[in-house]
């Protein structure tokens, strides 16, 4: 009612893009079982079913009817995520909602509803959005999520990676801490997957699996530089607008120049070349910077579980127990940034 009628509608496409998913629900255990179901789809899903027993098992990720069930949906992404931030600013903008709290996005189950949100905040001037789809989402346990079509493209390493993704969710979500949220779903997958590997006897692909993940580090490392660069670039109290425009688009250029240079070292590897085919902006890096920039503090935090995943568990929990300055602070000393 706070709302209004916008409100409202972004409720209904929210609830009902998701009950459309729960009755197209097939269970796993019947497609595996039956005789017609498509020979790729089924390894597939065999190695799910497997890494979900892993997940148990050997991540402490929880037991439950989640990713028991399959939907086709067709699709090239479940939800459309809206990301914005001030033409000035390289803060995201938050949305708050019931149960979830105030996170840094605006998930749409339409294409064209989010472009739609977007080209409304970009009329309002004095922003800059960004819109990614999502191959998966949480529902933080409070229903049983499917395994959907859209989790399943790429390698098994890939899928198998977002399946230990979406349940970390379920272990910890901090409302209104999006940062935190996403790095820790993130440093569980990456540690869930070399541990899978290792269990099923291909410790030799853990190699190519940590050059990825390299060169995922040095592109973040690309953004966290270009975004202190953009900060210092606003906080200059002296310069008027028309400046700023200026010299921001001087900075993505240069962001660009060095992702060039970056790749010279990749050995052809062009994998986040569509990522810089788009017109850059604060938005977009935001948008990856929640995802990357709390990792390695995760990472020291296992470290001191001493690799043991259920402490490791616990210690993140008491983390995000925290006060949120207090919360900041001890992933700051566990990993402080320049």
């Amino acid at each position: 009612m706070l709302g209004g009628c916008g409100t409202i509608g972004y409720y209904s496409q929210a609830v009902g893009g998701h009950l459309a998913l729960m009755r197209a629900r097939e269970p796993i255990d019947e497609l595996l079982a039956a005789d017609d179901t498509d020979a790729a789809l089924r390894a597939k899903l065999e190695t799910l079913v497997a890494a979900r027993a892993f997940a148990v098992s050997e991540l402490a990720l929880p037991d439950n009817d989640s990713y028991a069930t399959y939907v086709e949906t067709g699709r090239r992404a479940v939800t459309w995520n809206v990301v914005a931030a001030d033409e000035f600013s390289v803060r995201a903008r938050t949305w708050c909602f019931p149960v979830a709290g105030c996170v840094s996005y605006r998930g749409y189950f339409d294409e064209d509803d989010a472009r739609a949100y977007a080209a409304g905040l970009t009329a309002a001037g004095d922003v800059d959005v960004s819109i990614g789809g999502a191959s998966a989402y949480s529902t933080l346990g409070w229903f049983d999520d499917p395994v959907l079509d859209t989790m399943l493209s790429g390698g098994a390493i890939r899928y198998v990676g977002t399946l230990f993704h979406e349940l970390a969710h379920q272990v910890l979500y901090v409302q209104d801490d999006s940062d935190f949220n996403e790095a820790y779903a993130t440093f569980v997958e990456r540690t869930g997957v070399r541990r899978w590997l290792r269990a099923r006897g291909e410790s030799a692909r853990i190699e190519s699996y940590d050059i990825s993940l390299e060169r995922a580090a040095a592109f973040g490392e690309l953004l966290r530089t270009t975004r202190g660069e953009l900060e210092a670039l606003y906080a200059e109290p002296e310069l008027g607008d028309d400046v700023r425009r200026e010299r921001k688009v001087a900075v993505f250029a240069t962001m660009r120049e060095r992702y060039a240079a970056l790749k010279d070292g990749w050995g052809g590897y062009a994998g986040y070349d569509g990522w810089f085919s788009r017109d850059l902006n604060n938005a977009h890096l935001v948008a990856v910077s929640t995802y990357r920039r709390l990792v390695p503090a995760f990472a020291a935090l296992y470290a001191e579980a001493g690799e043991d995943i259920a402490r490791f568990h616990a210690l993140a929990a008491e983390v995000g127990a925290l006060e949120p300055d207090a919360r900041r602070a001890r992933l700051e000393s566990l990993h402080p940034s320049d």
